[in-house]
């Protein structure tokens, strides 16, 4: 292996590579345009069109891409090559900064939420050069845009690119408030915790619900999962820690910093940590590190799960989305700081994300919301419930309450507490326990948001989390700019947004049934499922909140309503399929065989007068369970076809969600309890022992 120091970015067309292939004046517009989000002209994509070609042939590259990520949650790209012919029946390498800056591709075939007409085939990528080219696959991608040809975003990444313009508008007025001039660009950054599984192939590819469905929709608990906890954590598998040692190489030649990796709480689950970085790029390094686990994975024989909840009864997988807020001269706003100045600040920025998570829990609900992602929050240790609340630890409690109180601060500096006045006890990152069971956690510098699923994009939440806090500094902003008593005025502020917006603090135990009960007396709201949530995208105060920051239009709002919904549909459409297919083809069938098995034992022993009790007890029970799980197969059929025949988006999500989870649920515990009492060399299907424990 090469030096790692030589090897990381040395795949992506990045900073040192622009700036030691561009021309001077070039490289400065470049960066211009990467700081403050300007357009570059013609002529300069020209020449770094030209350079990026030259830098990509030396590495052996023939083709480029356009590399986007459409409403499916997963990434496109076309590819072209650089040939272009010549006279005497030759060619040449051109690529121009027309190319660089704008392709054609079919969006007729992707999601749109009725935003364009299936007769009208055209989309449109453009140029993100916020995001560096990178060489994947021996082709050169370049991460773009994609709108509709009316100009509609038909992606993830514009509407994240423009919420980074809207927070970083409303964080500059802020702290312009502060007497902060020397800073010209905020960014939020991420850092993004993938968890995953890996089975073994050849396991995989004998379980077609994996094979459709990414989970298993049948399934019989084994004797032993994660009950003892010693997969957390414990020593890597060599075949596993194989993969992962090649994931991290080529990760690093992508400019993915990869950083820690380990196993997770339940049997062949694990998880891979990056370092921070701005949340574009963060979000489309996720989308690189979930499409080389899933392609390297196979070169090891395995499979990588990224479904939120492959196994039912065991750990699911989720996200965790590490956000800050950082200025461009290196300062974390989510920083406590040992001065007034700051202290005030932080407190003002950390007030404004309070803010932000209670006025829209809703939106922040609907950003992780998926059927896939419906199954595993509030369902084991390590996924919070599907109420959104928040964790702030018992130090910054304290010392909210003593804002909004007006009272001395009973912490380490003993004395009166006033915004500016004095400053905060010397603050320590983690200062207090982390609460697992928290959705959106204070964790020092920075807020853990827990509720993403391991198959999501985080572009999605990342939207309505900078949309969110953009509103809180926008309100913010609007009162405090041209006050004649800024620090008392601030201090009345934050003191009023406290007492407020307490409501969403919550230090408990979150998995707790004491938690529901409480969180309604709060007036926060618990919302279980996709057909719940959804809908409150269009509520009048959520469609205000994007439109007014330039996020989504309110077309590009209804199409998202109707994508997550049609989604949901089509999920559990294939699921419901799939689950009829293999109990009527393989599992009954083999159920019946056993059966019959037994009932010819049961006879002979009884022609020689031997007790047969085994073999009569459990072909009776046999007998029961097929008839019944027959009944539910019929119901199953006849809720699926009757969800598929209304054409209403959430009257069909609401009939799956109703009507056909539950028939599902129902056919389910029928099959799984059969499998307990079917002899393994009858059962069609690797057991969850078999496919849990497949990676030696």
């Amino acid at each position: 292996m090469k030096n790692v120091s030589e090897m990381f970015g040395s795949m992506v067309f990045n900073d040192s590579v622009m700036q030691s292939r561009l021309p001077k004046e070039v490289y400065q517009q470049v960066r211009q345009s990467i700081k403050l989000g300007t357009r570059l002209g013609r002529e300069t994509a020209d020449v770094v069109a030209n350079a990026m070609k030259d830098w990509a042939i030396e590495k052996g590259v023939t083709h480029f891409t356009h590399w986007f990520q459409p409403m499916t949650g997963v990434t496109a790209e076309k590819h072209d090559s650089f040939i272009s012919p010549i006279e005497g029946g030759k060619a040449i390498m051109e690529f121009s900064g027309k190319e660089l800056i704008q392709g054609e591709p079919d969006a007729s075939s992707f999601p749109t939420g009725g935003l364009r007409a299936t007769f009208e085939a055209r989309g449109y990528t453009a140029w993100d050069p916020t995001s560096y080219a990178f060489i994947k696959d021996g082709v050169l991608c370049i991460p773009t845009a994609f709108c509709s040809y009316g100009g509609e975003a038909l992606d993830k990444k514009t509407p994240l690119l423009r919420s980074m313009e809207a927070i970083n508008r409303q964080c500059l007025r802020v702290l312009r408030l502060f007497g902060n001039t020397n800073v010209t660009a905020v960014k939020t950054t991420v850092g993004a915790e993938q968890e995953y599984f890996l089975v073994d192939k050849e396991v995989f590819e004998k379980r077609r619900d994996l094979m459709y469905a990414g989970r298993t929709l049948f399934g019989a608990r084994p004797p032993k999962s994660q009950e003892l906890y010693d997969h957390y954590f414990g020593a890597i598998k060599s075949r596993v820690a194989a993969f992962m040692t090649e994931l991290d190489t080529e990760l690093w030649k992508l400019g993915v910093s990869a950083k820690t990796e380990h196993n997770e709480a339940a049997p062949a689950q694990h998880e891979l940590a990056p370092v921070f970085s701005s949340t574009n790029i963060s979000a489309d390094h996720n989308q690189i590190t979930m499409e080389l686990m899933k392609k390297l994975a196979k070169k090891y024989d395995m499979e990588c799960l990224l479904h939120e909840k492959p196994f039912d009864g065991v750990n699911g997988s989720g996200k965790h989305n590490n956000w800050s807020i950082t200025t461009d001269t290196g300062v974390n706003l989510l920083e406590p700081g040992e001065t007034p100045y700051e202290n005030a600040q932080f407190l003002l920025m950390l007030c404004a994300v309070i803010q932000a998570v209670d006025d829209y829990q809703d939106v922040l609900r609907i950003s992780v919301a998926s059927a896939s992602n419906d199954l595993r929050l509030g369902a084991a240790a390590e996924a919070p419930p599907a109420i959104v609340s928040m964790f702030l630890g018992e130090e910054l409690e304290s010392i909210l309450a003593a804002i909004e109180n007006d009272e001395t601060y009973d912490g380490r500096e003993k004395e009166f507490f006033k915004v500016g006045a004095h400053v905060l006890p010397k603050f320590p990152k983690d200062s207090t326990d982390r609460n697992r069971t928290s959705p959106f956690a204070f964790t020092g510098n920075k807020f853990e948001f827990r509720m993403l699923g391991s198959s999501s994009s985080i572009s999605g939440a990342n939207v309505a989390i900078n949309t969110a806090v953009a509103e809180s500094l926008r309100q913010y902003a609007d009162a405090l700019e041209g006050s004649e008593d800024f620090e008392g005025d601030l201090h009345k502020l934050l003191r009023s947004v406290i007492k407020k917006h307490k409501r969403i603090i919550f230090s408990g135990n979150g998995y707790g049934d004491e938690w529901v009960d409480e969180a309604k007396k709060r007036g926060l709201l618990n919302l279980p499922t996709t057909p719940d949530c959804v809908p409150y995208y269009l509520d009048i105060k959520n469609v205000e909140l994007f439109t007014r920051h330039r996020v989504y239009s309110e077309i590009e709002l209804a199409a998202r309503y109707k994508v997550k919904l049609d989604t949901y549909s089509k999920v559990l459409h294939i699921e419901a399929l799939t689950m009829l297919d293999m109990a009527q083809c393989d599992i009954l069938p083999a159920v019946s065989e056993f059966s019959g098995q037994l009932c010819g034992a049961a006879i002979a022993k009884k022609s020689v007068g031997i007790e047969s009790a085994y073999e009569t007890e459990t072909a009776e029970k046999i007998s029961g369970l097929t008839t019944k799980a027959l009944a539910q197969i019929k119901a199953l059929s006849e809720a699926t076809q009757n969800a598929e025949e209304l054409s209403d988006s959430y009257s069909k999500a609401c009939a799956y969600r109703d009507s056909v989870i539950p028939a599902m649920i129902a056919l389910r515990a029928s099959v799984d309890e059969l499998e307990t009492i079917t002899a393994k060399k009858y059962w069609p299907y690797p057991t969850y022992g078999d496919i849990l424990y497949s990676v030696k």
